[in-house]
């Protein structure tokens, strides 16, 4: 399978990236005014009063930062538009949300795990906002898709193959998470985007082989 790389950002990749640039100007601004949509929008513990089920949609737009923001933007925008090229815009965009639900399931349940440790009054203060998890849930689908296109990376004077880096980085959030390394950084969540993605690949594989069988549809992606 060829990588097809166009200059032109693909329609929903495009879209993504405006809504967050615009959610984090609205970050910035609507506090001015006494409107703080982080805490409205983040995702807080399912246990806490600030809890509410539209954000396990909302954080993902969301950001801590300028660098927070343009580093999840590039990558989505390196690896999204291809992806969003060869599944269509549909299917990238369920993909995207559904990877990013993923990984704030996955926050919820780290959560949950270790709620003993927090006093009830920073309960509606646990906040995890990024598009990180359906970023890391698109990085993921590249590999699988993609899986010996080469990556240059800074630092590394070779080209490293797509299935390996996303190997690597996923077992480093795993050792991050784990060891409690860069705190204040949701690396469980991160690896919820993966495993989401991972699934729900292979559930469309599965579905893709199933109606060949059917019918001799052969053109799944």
């Amino acid at each position: 399978m060829r990588i097809d790389i166009k200059n032109k950002v693909s329609d929903v990749t495009k879209n993504l990236i405006i809504i967050n640039a615009i959610v984090w100007l609205a970050q910035m601004a609507l506090p001015r005014i006494g409107i703080d949509i982080t805490y409205l929008l983040g995702l807080h513990y399912i246990g806490a009063q600030s809890f509410g089920i539209w954000q396990l949609v909302t954080y993902m737009f969301l950001h801590g930062g300028l660098g927070h923001l343009f580093f999840n933007m590039f990558a989505l925008w390196m690896f999204g538009g291809t992806l969003e090229r060869i599944w269509g815009s549909w299917r990238f965009l369920v993909f995207f949300l559904v990877t990013g639900i993923g990984a704030g399931l996955m926050q919820e349940l780290v959560w949950f795990l270790s709620v003993n440790s927090y006093p009830p009054y920073q309960l509606d203060w646990l906040l995890t906002i990024g598009a990180s998890g359906g970023v890391f849930g698109v990085l993921l689908g590249f590999g699988m898709m993609f899986p010996n296109a080469p990556l240059y990376i800074m630092f590394i004077p070779v080209p490293v193959k797509a299935k390996y880096f996303v190997i690597g980085y996923g077992l480093l959030e795993l050792f991050l998470g784990v060891t409690g390394t860069a705190s204040g950084v949701a690396h469980f969540a991160h690896l919820g985007g993966m495993i989401f993605g991972y699934f729900l690949i292979k559930l469309w594989e599965k579905r893709a082989k199933e109606k060949q069988r059917n019918d001799g549809w052969q053109d799944f992606y």
